[in-house]
């Protein structure tokens, strides 16, 4: 994974919201829009944007993820960044799309001139916008623990781990919890899942059982993914802790209204009756 230099910020930005975050976790991409609105970003959401094709490149269909691609970058064609809410797809877009294309030079250049133009979402608030959290959020005194969630891609392609980090390290109030598992997948692995449910279930419960462990309050992760696979698997063992996406946990953190009525869970640690 190369270092990378970081332009300066624009008065306009593209969303690529996930078809996860369109699906099942709307609010992600919303709170996305208020962290991006209220620093005088102007945010463009090209309607007939879907997949990032990353489901069918790791299934072994490169002519489907292909067309996927090809129709998507098609939509964005303003030279502006485009910010992800999703570390995994992401580092599809940023990694993989050029090579989807190696074979044809003229789809590969507009490949590698998207790519360097993919943030993911926590990525571009900590390095780019340069935004102090500590200020943002310091009307908000209620005390939390949490500990934090990477997916793999994001950890290990677009080493974005370490502004998530850096950005709940600035929060007042908010204890980060690193837990044994952390390095660790958390099962869901796109259609990994699918394809080995037993083996994706058995991860999943080692992570909780990790997570449960720090007394945290609450999971915070910028993947969808990952958080539904979490969240579902925590209501399943009725554990009381609350999963939540970055950029909804950054704006309930950070927006005076919310400071005011957080909405926390029981403080007991994880796993205890609430």
């Amino acid at each position: 994974m190369q270092s990378r230099i970081y332009p300066k910020r624009s008065e306009h930005v593209y969303l690529f919201v996930t078809c996860l975050v369109d699906m099942f976790v709307p609010e992600a991409g919303m709170d996305a829009v208020r962290l991006l609105e209220r620093e005088g970003i102007t945010v463009h959401y090209p309607e007939q944007q879907s997949c990032c094709g990353q489901p069918a490149y790791s299934s072994g269909n490169p002519e489907q993820a292909r067309a996927v691609a090809a129709a998507q970058m098609a939509l964005f064609t303003e030279d502006w960044p485009v910010i992800v809410p999703s570390g995994s797809c992401a580092g599809m877009m940023r990694h993989h799309w050029v090579r989807l294309f190696a074979d044809d030079a003229q789809q590969a250049q507009r490949a590698a001139n998207l790519s360097e133009r993919v943030f993911e979402l926590t990525e571009y608030l900590q390095q780019v916008l340069q935004l102090d959290f500590a200020q943002l959020a310091q009307a908000n005194t209620q005390t939390e623990r949490v500990a934090l969630h990477t997916s793999c891609g994001a950890r290990r392609e677009m080493g974005t781990r370490e502004h998530g980090v850096a950005t709940l390290a600035q929060l007042p109030a908010v204890t980060l919890a690193e837990h044994q598992r952390e390095s660790e997948c958390c099962g869901f692995g796109g259609t990994f899942s699918l394809k080995h449910p037993a083996i994706s279930g058995a991860m999943v419960m080692d992570k909780l059982a990790a997570l449960r462990a720090t007394s945290c309050q609450g999971v915070v992760t910028a993947d969808c993914g990952c958080l539904l696979n979490l969240r579902h698997a925590a209501e399943y063992q009725q554990q009381p802790v609350r999963i939540e996406h970055m950029a909804s946990f950054l704006w309930r953190r950070t927006n005076a209204a919310d400071a005011l009525q957080a909405d926390l869970p029981s403080t007991k640690p994880a796993g205890e009756p609430a």
